[in-house]
């Protein structure tokens, strides 16, 4: 697959750390104009509570209009397992399509297998606007994007490349973070390495953007790095390590990993781009399998 790259084109990237998910979101906005996007919002959830609310997204709908910028996109880079997404709440206040990628069909069989979803619950991507394959491009203002279909962390991962700037998901974390896990249902470690070696295929320069970052060994949070920096220093793939090597250590690193805290809520969530399911009468309403994950 040959990439329409373009580093000449430079978005200004504005990021919103939400520290209860250790998420990163992006406004990304076209250099050449005043349209932008934004990428793998939150939505705040107490859930020992129950509740929902929506103070992460306010932040980045109040930028967006303190900046005058007209939004054009909504991304989700893949369903997310331990955020919500806020893509319905901002789209209601900002307008704007909701993107992802067109292996969300795998994860809503999947997921509403696992959920024991109805003959209501529709399979066929419907909820969102825009279903990306690999290579796919399209527009924020002037600003070509594509997309690097990166299965491994789930079927549905994507990336999303914006001139010099790549919103890689959990395809990638910072150089001293590593990678994401390869679990989930539908995930393998090996495919997860061969995704990585088409975002390492990129550039030099690329501009790497992460979902997530955990700070390590108590280092601030980051989200910005290159292919560069990924080639040779991270700690999980970079350097030349096989896929050998990382078939291995992800499978025994993995096997010692608890689940996300908001799995069950994100995945009956994002699985609906970002809509809470409701019950036969109409109220929001999520479901607990029991030893099902």
């Amino acid at each position: 697959m040959s990439y329409p790259i373009d580093l000449s084109v430079k978005p200004d990237v504005s990021p919103h750390f939400d520290a209860a998910s250790n998420t990163i979101s992006y406004i990304v906005k076209d250099p050449a104009s005043d349209h932008c996007a934004i990428v793998d919002s939150v939505l705040d959830m107490d859930y020992a509570a129950g509740r929902i609310t929506y103070d992460h997204a306010d932040g980045l709908i109040a930028e967006v209009r303190e900046r005058g910028l007209t939004l054009d996109w909504i991304i989700e880079t893949h369903v997310h397992a331990d955020h919500l997404s806020a893509a319905p709440y901002i789209q209601e206040k900002l307008g704007g399509r909701i993107g992802v990628g067109a292996q969300i069909l795998v994860v809503q069989e999947t997921f509403g297998k696992l959920f024991n979803e109805g003959t209501e619950f529709q399979r066929d991507g419907s909820q969102f606007d825009a279903l990306f394959e690999d290579g796919d491009t399209y527009m924020i203002g002037d600003m070509q994007v594509f997309t690097i279909y990166t299965p491994g962390h789930t079927p549905a991962c994507m990336v999303h490349v914006m001139g010099d700037a790549a919103f890689v998901g959990d395809t990638l974390f910072m150089p001293d973070g590593g990678s994401a896990r390869a679990d989930f249902p539908g995930g393998d470690a090996g495919t997860l390495y061969d995704s990585i070696q088409k975002v390492l295929a990129l550039p030099d320069e690329m501009r790497l953007f992460i979902c997530h970052d955990y700070g390590p060994d108590g280092r601030e949070i980051a989200w910005e790095t290159t292919v560069a920096e990924e080639k040779a220093h991270n700690i999980h793939v970079g350097g030349g390590k096989t896929r050998e090597e990382f078939v291995r250590f992800r499978t025994e690193r993995d096997a010692t990993l608890a689940m996300p805290r908001l799995i069950i809520p994100s995945l009956q969530v994002n699985m609906r781009a970002g809509e809470v399911p409701k019950d036969k009468d109409g109220r929001p309403m999520l479901k607990v399998p029991i030893n099902r994950l």
